[in-house]
């Protein structure tokens, strides 16, 4: 059983014990799809006001659903489509304020209402994308971004399979 201490007040030391508990429990484990639950996990038990935390894996020429934690999801995205698509399609991070005003948001769960979605790439591989969503209006700022994308930066190769 793991246990972790992220107890951190600031954002960036949050992410900080975040990246020490991920590393922990993805060390060694060469299965894609248990680093993945687990990530979703840590990142849903630690971090406030989510309604959604997981994955989009990239298969094909789609986005299909991968390991999270949440209500039921979309299944299928197509690259350039909402705010994971977008993501996927520019492989650059999306800080989304407000879900409504995003052109061609996809509500999966209406109670969403802001988004942060981060490429995940390996040697120039788009794998997926993580994906946190908030029932709360402007719930991501720069310090998630940063902390979320060094937390995918770890898990990249530990997904590349």
């Amino acid at each position: 059983m793991y246990e972790f201490a992220v107890t951190a007040e600031s954002k960036p030391s949050r992410y900080d014990d975040l990246f020490a508990a991920l590393d922990a429990l993805t060390d060694g484990e060469p299965d894609p799809i248990a680093n993945m639950a687990n990530a979703a996990a840590l990142l849903w038990q630690y971090l406030p006001e989510l309604n959604w935390a997981g994955f989009y894996r990239m298969i094909g020429d789609e986005l299909v659903l991968g390991p999270f934690q949440g209500k039921a999801a979309c299944i299928r995205i197509a690259l350039g489509r909402g705010v994971c698509g977008t993501a996927a399609a520019e492989r650059r991070t999306q800080l989304v304020e407000d879900v409504h005003a995003f052109p061609g948001h996809i509500a999966c769960d209406a109670a969403s209402r802001s988004e942060l979605v981060v490429p995940i790439v390996h040697e120039g591989r788009l794998l997926g994308v993580l994906d946190l969503d908030s029932p709360s209006p402007a719930r991501f700022d720069a310090d998630d971004a940063r902390g979320c994308e060094r937390l995918v930066a770890l898990l990249a190769p530990r997904l590349a399979g």
